[in-house]
């Protein structure tokens, strides 16, 4: 059996922290959206997304795309998708869809987690910042208004990426370079142009330079204890002249 990628985070991992959190929230009314006799049932299970887009928000991760891309790449990610990796297309429409609700669950979860002392320490991260680690201050932070920017933020680094890639996710690699063989294949073309380069490059500038004749009478100062050092000197003073 492979390993099983809870055992690779410790216990004291914030995802840990979300994911119970998701378990003590109602849920009911993204559930609400789905009809009950399985037709039109979500490509994923509600419950995770909510968990994702909580643990990618308060991990100050924003884009749809850079969800996406965590979700394979990183192992947090990873637990809290169920080794899943929603495309960044399912994680935008289901933000979109269930987006008041995502403010009202999202604004308990920051105000938890406030009271709980995530804040205090800089754990969730709020608005390209951290939340502040006066807990008066805290205590007084509107968390709904707080939510509602977070989406407001996500939906718009969304739009301009949809502007920017549009179905695709913007790195992904050019084609001839997915496999090992096209990769090996590239790099040595690309090894092989750099070099013709660099030659032609060197030839231009030995055609280009101006040549310096230089008479050294080395009966002047072969013989010298300098040898080669004094030959140099040499020259020098000659081009300075």
């Amino acid at each position: 059996m492979p390993p099983s990628l809870r055992d690779w985070v410790p216990e004291g991992h914030l995802v840990w922290t979300v994911l119970d959190a998701v378990g003590e929230l109602d849920l009911s009314a993204f559930y609400a959206a789905y009809r009950a006799d399985g037709h039109g049932r979500p490509a994923y299970e509600p419950s995770m997304m909510v968990g994702l887009l909580l643990y990618a928000y308060a991990r100050g991760t924003r884009s749809a795309r850079g969800i996406e891309r965590a979700c394979v790449e990183d192992v947090a990610y990873r637990v809290v998708a169920g080794n899943l990796a929603p495309d960044h297309s399912t994680i935008d429409e289901f933000r979109w869809r269930h987006e008041r609700a995502l403010g009202e669950v999202f604004s308990g979860v920051l105000g938890l987690c406030a009271r709980a002392g995530l804040a205090s320490v800089g754990i969730v991260a709020i608005d390209g910042t951290k939340i502040s680690a006066n807990a008066s201050v805290n205590a007084n932070r509107d968390f709904g208004q707080i939510a509602r920017e977070i989406l407001e933020e996500a939906a718009e680094i969304d739009r301009r990426e949809d502007e920017l890639y549009g179905r695709e996710r913007g790195d992904e690699l050019p084609e001839h370079l997915r496999t090992r063989e096209g990769r090996r294949k590239a790099l040595r073309e690309a090894k092989e142009r750099l070099d013709c380069e660099r030659e032609q490059a060197h030839d231009a500038r030995d055609e280009d330079g101006d040549e310096v004749a230089l008479e050294l009478d080395p009966q002047r100062f072969v013989t010298r204890p300098q040898g080669r050092r004094a030959w140099v000197r040499e020259g020098r003073r000659a081009l300075e002249n």
